[in-house]
């Protein structure tokens, strides 16, 4: 399964990084850098929990991050 994660500034200078994948998945941090790894580790929280609750079954799992323009 492939996993994007969508990044964009707000207005008030914090970045907002969103597995699109994974509704609810989503972090704020105050560089691109930051938001990413933290929606990074969520997302790899939220597959764990739903492989110990039986919720979803084992795969391969990518990750991609769009440049910035």
């Amino acid at each position: 399964m492939n996993f994007t994660i969508e990044l964009e500034q707000e207005s008030d200078g914090r970045w907002l990084a969103e597995v699109l994948e994974l509704p609810g998945v989503l972090a704020y941090g105050t560089s691109s850098l930051e938001a990413v790894s933290k929606v990074e580790v969520l997302a790899l929280r939220v597959i764990a929990e739903r492989l110990e609750n039986n919720e979803s079954r084992p795969c391969s799992i990518n990750i991609t991050v769009p440049i910035a323009a």
